[in-house]
């Protein structure tokens, strides 16, 4: 199972993308305080439009909170500060080493603590992106990297054919 996770989120309409993303998808959302607003806020309820039933979402009091829950779980840091690419990673290998996958995203203004990723090299990744600009929106980035995860598992349980409503396939 693919897990995305948001350490402290700030824009509402990033978080709201975000829930969109993990519904269609099949993750599931974690939340790790404090906010940058209130998960009533109707920026994010807006962004995530009528999914919200279809989403588990966990929450979490601090960083430490979700880490001690979290301790023996396989779990890839993204931020513009590593050196190992994304896409370099064996998801689909991991996933049946490890049953469940996590994707850990900081604050847009931020990113995660330095601390914590300095404790997981191995697990810390990047998008690439040209080198003199600061960082990708984090609702492209969780988007991004949730989509290479279930591309290297053959898009379990979702369907990669659609049907037009006018007209039909030849």
């Amino acid at each position: 199972m693919l897990h995305i996770v948001l350490a402290e989120p700030q824009i509402p309409q990033n978080t709201g993308n975000i829930s969109r993303t993990c519904a269609v998808t099949g993750a599931v959302l974690h939340l790790i305080r404090p906010y940058g607003f209130e998960i009533s806020d109707k920026n994010l309820k807006r962004a995530g439009l009528d999914y919200w039933d279809k989403l588990t979402i966990y929450e979490y009091q601090n960083l430490d909170d979700f880490m001690n829950q979290h301790k023996k779980d396989k779990i890839y840091y993204f931020t513009t500060k590593s050196r190992k690419c994304h896409s370099d990673v064996n998801y689909k290998k991991q996933l049946k080493k490890h049953g469940d996958i996590y994707l850990m995203f900081g604050r847009e203004d931020a990113g995660l603590p330095e601390e914590l990723l300095v404790q997981h090299p191995k697990t810390a990744v990047r998008i690439p992106m040209r080198p003199t600009l600061r960082s990708l929106n984090l609702s492209n980035s969780v988007a991004i990297a949730a989509y290479e995860v279930l591309r290297q598992c053959g898009y379990p349980d979702m369907s990669a054919e659609g049907n037009l409503t006018k007209y039909e396939w030849e």
